[in-house]
Order: C-alpha cells, then structure tokens, then sequence
C-alpha cells in the first residue's frame, strides 16, 4: 500500500506540473493570439485577493438588517399583462408603458420604504470591504457556465490583459477543486463562494440576484463585471483609466430594446421620469463601476434585486425581454443622484444567414471611449450624426452558450455552428461591415475556437457538469479541423 504522505506528495507534484504547462502555454499564445510580439501576456501566479470574507461577513450581517427593515411592506407588485418587447426608437418620445397596478395603500408602503432606505445608506456610514486603489474583473459562474468561463477568461488573456479576476459561485456544490485550485489560479483567478459570506445573515437569493452581490462582495475597488460569457477584444485596462470613466464611476451598455420602466417606480423612487428616446434599456452582461464613488448606487442596486422578484423587476421591466438586474443599475444610480454613462451605440447581434434571416448567437458592445467622443459634441449616431461606428470592445456569446460539452446539440433553437441543412458554418459572419472591423488584425472567431478546442481537450474530465458527456473534444476537434484547417474558413 502507497503511503498516504507518498498519495499527497505525488497529488501535489501533478498539480503543480499543470499549472506550469497552464503558465507555459500562456506565454506562447502570441503566435496566433492577441498580443503584438514583444508584449508578454502571461498572468503571474500570484495571489489575485486578499481573503476578505471575514470582513464581509461582517458587513453583511450589518447590511442585511436594513434589507430587512425597509422592506417593502406591500403586496408583491403583478404584472396585468407583459409590457412588449419594442426596439429603441430613437425619434420618438412616446408615452412611458404600464401594464402594472399597485393600489394607493402599497405604493405609499414602497415609496416610505424606499425612502428610509434610501436615508440610511446616505447617513449610516456603510463602508464597502475592498482594497483601495485595486481593479479587477468580477464575474459569477458555477455548474455549466465555469467552462463557458475560462473560454472567455482565456480570450481575456489573449488581449494582454494581466486584470485579476474573482469568480463567484453560490455555494460549497459549485466548488470544484481542480478548476478552482489550479486552473483558474493559473490565469490569476480565484473562486469565491458567496454562502460563505451569506451564512451571517441567511437569505433566499437566486442565481438571477447574484451579479450585484458578486460586485458588493469583491475585494475591487474599480470593478468590470462580465458575465461568463462576455469577453472582450482589447485589454479593458485601458477603459478604468480614460472617459466616460474616470468623470462618470459607472459605465453600461445598451441592450436592443425601448425602456420599460413603468411610471410607478418613479413616483416611489423621487425621480422624473426620462423621455422615452433618450437611451435604451440597459444589458448588464458588461458593467463598470467604482466602489468608492458609488457606493450608494451599488448599495441600492442590491436593495432592488433583494427584494427584485417580488417588487423592483415586475416595476422595472413590466414582464419585457430580459427581466431582472438588468435594469436596477441605472435605477439605483438615478435615486441617488450618482453619475453614470450609458454607451450610445446600439448593441449590435452578431450571427450567420440562414433561411429567412439572422442566426444570431452573440451581441457586440462598443468602445465607451470613443462613444464618449461623440456624445461629448451633443451627437449620438442613432440620432443625427454620421460619425463611423465605435470599436467593437466586447463580444457577449450568450446564446446558445458555446459550451463545449453542448454547443453542437441540434435540439438548440439557434445553431451557431450549424447551417439549416446540418453543414458546419462559421458562427459570425454577419453584419459583414461589423465582422470584417473586428477581425481585420486578429480572427475572433478563429481565436475564439482555439479557446475552445484548448478548453474542450485539456480538461474534458475535469468539470462536474461534463462528467455525463463523452467525445467532448473529439467533437470540437472535427469542427476545427472542418473550419480551421481544410482551407475553408
């Protein structure tokens, strides 16, 4: 029998000799990646945070308790009938849609509510646990979307971004050792499992509510939070240190469709109303926040997906595609009066032909900079001005999720890897105009199956969520070699 020191000791070496192949393979990844030659964008291994769960133990518990006391004390707010899903029109004012009722007794209870809370976090000092003068990337994952994840964590290194990151897992089950332990390390990653800090203060919050948590708990001061399927084309370093940043603190983007805020969750917050043209609703898959300037914003933000099912997403979406965080940020910011930026440039869907139309399986955000160029001048090119398009800064694979272990299910409604009659195709090539900018140095796409076929290969038995999968890689292996390397990508 092996002795048990000896099991250890050899446990130790392997892990140790991966993460040095990780590291290795990083370094070289400027033969065909990103990063101009000369540029190492290999991350180091050192710790990405400090340990601060005991300090955020602390303040949630602290925190918690106002949740808790400025409820909202009214019957949960019901949609008559869902607000439809309207694309942004640009010139037309029009009136603000409500399809919610709330009886005058519930919204005199919401407004107090919202007003005492609103007091508090203005009042109490309610000091944000995190590292002065850090940034960093925020994300949540766990179950099917951390390999989706450490694709596009893997793109993010691509760029030369050395940004750590903090991956947020909702509890102990989501945990998994290898991925957690040493992949993700390896890229200056690091798993935190939210029901560590939550245990405190014990409370109902689904997957949906995580992404404001995720950002209330990281130990960044600056913040990007990317959803696990968002990746961007350029180092984000760049986008902390220049406008609309550095004057605003908070930065979206725009998702494809009009505001659907009802006219109720104004008069309870004590904001006007905006006109209807002035932006478009919010996609919360690309966020950039200060903690240090906007804390209050955050702090509400939380409020409002804490008690988000019951009353803030009904008022704030009305039933309307995406329904959820989405739209809290911009809200929260607005009732406290806190600055913020919203891109102008419409998001754009990212897709192939196919009969009938778009096969669309990803959304293309843009440069905030250069956006912020333009509408520094009083112009928005959805409105009067025929400037050229900003940089495309983020590609946000949202559906299907380009998991490998799934990707080439058939059963999907949308098929990115696939035409109708079942041939393989690229998954972007339309619009052309768009498609052809983004990859004019680098091939995205190309870049992005690399990624891939590494994740799908190197780690096919190491994720929870693949164990029932087989012929992983052999499946992202056919497609690349079709795609890739047969002459006709």
């Amino acid at each position: 029998m092996i002795p048990r020191a000896l099991l250890r000791a050899r446990t130790l070496l392997g892990a140790l000799i991966l993460t040095a192949i990780l590291i290795w393979t990083l370094a070289h990844w400027r033969s065909d990646g990103f990063v101009p030659a000369g540029n190492s964008s290999a991350p180091t291994t050192r710790p990405v945070s400090p340990d601060l769960t005991a300090e955020h133990q602390k303040f949630w518990r602290n925190f918690h308790k106002y949740l808790e006391l400025y409820e909202p004390n009214a019957k949960p707010v019901v949609e008559g009938q869902k607000a439809p899903t309207e694309g942004f029109k640009a010139k037309d004012a029009g009136p603000r849609p409500e399809y919610v009722s709330v009886d005058t007794r519930d919204l005199v209870q919401m407004k107090q509510a919202h007003t005492g809370f609103v007091a508090t976090i203005t009042t109490v000092p309610l000091e944000l646990p995190y590292v002065p003068g850090t940034k960093g990337i925020v994300s949540t994952a766990g179950g099917s979307y951390l390999p989706v994840l450490v694709i596009s964590l893997r793109m993010l290194r691509r760029t030369g971004s050395t940004l750590p990151m903090e991956i947020f897992l909702a509890n102990e089950d989501e945990y998994e050792d290898y991925i957690c332990d040493v992949v993700l390390p390896s890229l200056d990653a690091k798993c935190i499992v939210l029901s560590r800090i939550l245990v405190t203060a014990p409370a109902q919050i689904e997957k949906y509510q995580f992404k404001p948590f995720a950002m209330l708990f990281s130990s960044f001061e600056d913040i990007l939070f990317l959803d696990a399927d968002a990746f961007p084309l350029h180092p984000p370093e760049d986008l902390f240190l220049g406008e609309p940043f550095r004057s605003k603190g908070m930065v979206t983007w725009p998702d494809f469709w009009a505001s659907s805020v009802s006219p109720l969750f104004y008069e309870i917050a004590g904001t006007p109303a905006p006109p209807m043209d002035l932006r478009q609703s919010t996609e919360s898959g690309e966020v950039l926040l200060s903690k240090k300037s906007h804390t209050r914003t955050l702090l509400l933000c939380v409020y409002y997906n804490y008690w988000g099912p019951s009353h803030y997403y009904p008022l704030l979406s009305q039933g309307a595609a995406g329904e959820g965080d989405k739209e809290t940020f911009l809200a929260a910011a607005m009732a406290v009066g806190e600055a913020f930026y919203q891109v102008s440039e419409g998001i754009c869907a990212l897709g192939h032909r196919k009969e009938g139309g778009l096969a669309g399986s990803a959304m293309a955000q843009f440069n905030p900079m250069q956006d912020y160029l333009l509408t520094g001048r009083g112009k928005t090119r959805f409105r009067d001005e025929h400037a050229a398009a900003p940089d495309v800064s983020f590609i946000h694979a949202n559906f299907p999720k380009f998991n490998p272990a799934t990707v080439f299910d058939q059963s999907h409604e949308v098929k990115p890897t696939f035409l109708d009659d079942g041939s393989y195709t690229r998954a972007w090539t339309i619009p052309e105009d768009v498609v052809q900018k983004f990859s004019a140095k680098v091939d995205v796409e190309k870049a992005f199956w690399s990624e891939i076929r590494w994740t799908a290969c190197e780690l096919e038995t190491k994720f929870a969520s693949w164990e029932k999968h087989t012929g992983i890689c052999a499946g992202v292996q056919k497609y690349w070699n079709h795609m890739f390397e047969s002459g006709k990508s």
